[in-house]
Order: C-alpha cells, then sequence, then structure tokens
C-alpha cells in the first residue's frame, strides 16, 4: 500500500495545536480498516451527507469505478483521529482537440446519480485539512492535470475554504453555481398546505380524494429484505414505462445503475436509509418513489409512474403522501437534489446552491485547458446575448452535430 506522509502547519486557532498526518490510498479495499473512523468523523460534520458516506460510495465505486483510479486523501491528528477525508479517482478527460488529459474528481460524481458531494472535515480543520491536500497536488503534479469538484453543498465550509486556499495560492480556478431545490418541512401538515399556492392545494386534495373514491389506495414503504428485490423491480419497471411513454429509454437502461441501486439499497436498507415508496391502486403499483434519508433529511432520487393512469397524476398523489409521512415523522427537509424545476418550485420549494470548482496548478496544461474553456464559455454567453436568434440555433446546431460524430 502506498502513503504519503506530511508534516503540516499548526491548525486554526479555534482547535488544539496538533501536527497531522497525511496518508494517501490507491484503493478501494485499502480504506477498509477506516470505516469506523470514516463515520465516526461524518457524525462529527453539521453538513455531512449520505452522498460521502462510505455506504454510497463503495455502491458508486463498484458499479462505475471501472477504468477510474481511487484516490483517498486522508488526514489524522497526533493521537491518530481521522479529522478530514476526501474520496477522490483519476479519469482520462479527452479535450475538444482531442489531446487526454488526467482529470481529479470526487468519488460519486460524473454519472448524474450524485449530489451534495463533500470533502468531510471534522470542523475548526478546514483550512489546515486544504491546504496539506493542496500541498500534496504540488508534490505529485504528474499525477494530475485539473480537477473538477461538483456539486459542493453550499453550506459546507470546506468548499469556502478550498477558494480562498487556491487564491491564495494564485492557482487557476473557476467556480459556477448551480440550482438545487429543497423543501423545509414544517411541524404539521395542515401548515405545510398553507404554504402551497391556492390552486396547488387545491390540485393536491382534488386527485387524491378522485384516487380514494376510486379505488382501494394502498401507500406503502418497503421494510424488509425479503421485499426489497420485488421492490426494487417494480420501481425499475414503472420508471422505465414512464420514460418510454414520452420517447426515451431512462435512467436504467444502463446495468450499472441498476447494480449500483441494488447494491446501495441493502446496504442501507438495515440502517433505515431507504425509502422506497409504492402507490397501488386496487393492489396494482402505479407509482413508485426512490429515496434515500440521512439525519433529518430525505434526498428523493427516482420516480416511477405507470403511463396508463397519466390521468389520475399518481406520481403526484404520491408524493403527497409521501411529505404527509415525514411531517408526521419529523423529518426537517425533503431535497429534490439539483435542478430549479418548475414542477419542484409547485411544492413551496425554496432553491439553493451547489458550487462546482474546477482548478489547476499555474502555468500547466490543466491550467491553460482551464482558461481556454473559460474563455470559450464565456464567448458563447456573449453570442447568446447578442446574436440574433436565428445565428444562435444555427450555431447550436452545428455543436449537437458535432458532438455526435464524436461519439462515432
Amino acid at each position: 500500500m502506498e502513503t504519503e506522509t506530511t508534516d503540516q502547519p499548526n491548525p486554526p486557532e479555534t482547535v488544539d495545536a496538533k501536527c497531522i498526518m497525511c496518508h494517501v490510498y490507491f484503493g478501494f479495499s485499502e480504506v477498509e480498516e477506516l470505516r469506523p473512523a470514516w463515520e465516526k468523523l461524518l457524525q462529527a460534520v453539521p453538513s455531512a451527507t449520505i452522498f460521502s458516506t462510505w455506504e454510497w460510495l463503495s455502491s458508486w465505486w463498484h458499479a462505475f469505478g471501472d477504468k477510474r483510479q481511487p484516490l483517498f486523501f486522508t488526514a489524522l491528528d497526533s493521537e491518530g483521529s481521522l479529522i478530514g477525508l476526501a474520496p477522490l479517482y483519476l479519469e482520462s478527460h479527452r479535450t475538444l482537440l482531442g489531446t487526454r488529459l488526467k482529470l481529479l474528481r470526487m468519488m460519486g460524481d460524473g454519472t448524474g446519480d450524485s449530489d451534495n458531494l463533500d470533502l468531510p472535515v471534522l470542523p475548526g480543520y478546514e483550512q489546515t485539512f486544504v491546504s496539506a491536500f493542496l500541498d500534496y497536488l504540488k508534490q505529485h503534479a504528474r499525477s494530475w492535470n485539473f480537477a473538477r469538484f461538483n456539486t459542493l453543498p453550499d453550506d459546507t465550509p470546506t468548499a469556502a475554504a478550498l477558494a480562498a486556499a487556491l487564491t491564495e495560492r494564485r492557482w487557476v480556478w473557476f467556480q459556477e453555481q448551480k440550482p438545487g431545490t429543497v423543501i423545509d418541512l414544517p411541524n404539521d401538515w395542515e401548515t405545510f398546505r398553507k404554504q402551497l399556492s391556492y390552486n396547488e392545494r387545491g390540485q393536491l386534495g382534488k386527485y387524491t380524494r378522485r384516487a380514494e373514491r376510486n379505488y382501494k389506495v394502498t401507500v406503502r414503504k418497503c421494510d424488509s429484505e425479503t421485499q426489497l428485490q420485488s421492490d426494487l423491480a417494480v420501481f425499475f419497471d414503472l420508471h422505465r414505462r414512464r420514460w418510454e411513454a414520452v420517447g426515451k429509454p431512462g435512467s436504467f437502461r444502463l446495468p450499472a445503475r441498476r447494480n449500483f441501486y441494488k447494491e446501495l439499497s441493502s446496504l442501507i436498507l438495515s440502517r433505515q436509509w431507504l425509502d422506497v415508496w409504492m402507490l397501488e391502486l386496487d393492489g396494482k403499483p402505479v407509482a413508485s418513489e426512490f429515496d434515500v434519508r440521512y439525519r433529518n433529511t430525505v434526498y428523493s432520487l427516482q420516480v416511477g409512474n405507470d403511463p396508463e393512469h397519466s390521468a389520475d397524476r399518481v406520481g403526484y398523489v404520491l408524493r403527497g403522501y409521501i411529505l404527509q409521512q415525514l411531517i408526521r415523522e419529523g423529518l426537517h427537509r425533503y431535497d429534490f437534489m439539483g435542478g430549479g424545476e418548475s414542477y419542484k418550485e409547485r411544492w413551496a420549494s425554496r432553491v439553493r446552491s451547489y458550487n462546482n470548482i474546477a482548478f489547476g496548478r499555474p502555468r500547466t496544461r490543466g491550467s491553460c485547458y482551464l482558461l481556454v474553456l473559460h474563455r470559450a464559455i464565456e464567448a458563447k454567453e456573449w453570442v447568446r446575448r447578442h446574436a440574433p436568434v436565428r445565428i444562435w440555433s444555427v450555431l447550436h446546431f452545428i455543436r449537437v452535430q458535432v458532438k455526435k460524430i464524436r461519439r462515432r
């Protein structure tokens, strides 16, 4: 097992002055011994989410880790306690010119399955950890060209520490914000209903009453391992049918994604982190929602609906039942994850931000690529704002065609 050890400057004044030791692991199996310390660290990080847990990342890695190189950067204090963790991986990135660069990403990113990715660090050690991490990247500059850390939550202090350190070191870096949507759940259902618009409140009541009048309505959640596999099969099928009805294949056409959800579900069911909901009308499953929960937040990942019951708006009705149950249990947030689609806003949600940070060392191939990419994005936005709509449409068509050619 290869490791790197580096003594770092004293931590901030808010913590006891201690040296830290930094170790880097290049295999997922090598960090197996860190699982108890990993979980203890997350318990001490207020902003930690399920997307930084061993269960999530190991399941993701087993499904999508092929042709990627894992890299775990860890920091321990002088007593051997884990104070920071960066689960990462390296992959080959093809530029627009066809050249290959080594891209460093956060584990879980790159497949569209994870949001709220983070570098969990014990409060008070963020600056020390980030400094040690960037020192490591500087010392091993040949192993990577540039980095992209996507979907960092807006409330994580590690992202702020990273941005400050990159600025201080004068590395090339860019940050963009992407929207996410979350519902802050009140203490009771009636308060939540009053937060909805008058029209939305009426629609939810109308379709719920219609379902209860016309069918025997059953809403249940998977709560046993024996039931799990059959419920997942129903969920995959409903998801597929929902998207095929609009001419698209759906996310679970990929065997890797189905395997990811199956392994993840088995790992987190016993921890009561899994919410696979099913709405049945007269005993027939017509809508399903796959959610995960961590602490006081439920994250909505995927839904599936029977297109034969589209007029009954079964997915909409199911979400109403789910929110009512979550409020009854005392949950604080229902997170729609990335995107600010209008249907999410109708549920009295608020828009939050994710931070995407890309960076590279000065005067390197990676930083030059980032600079060119940034200038291209700026030029594209200028054209979008100033060019006639017809010209913009032609340029967009050419770009789409070039992408199709490159995929062949």
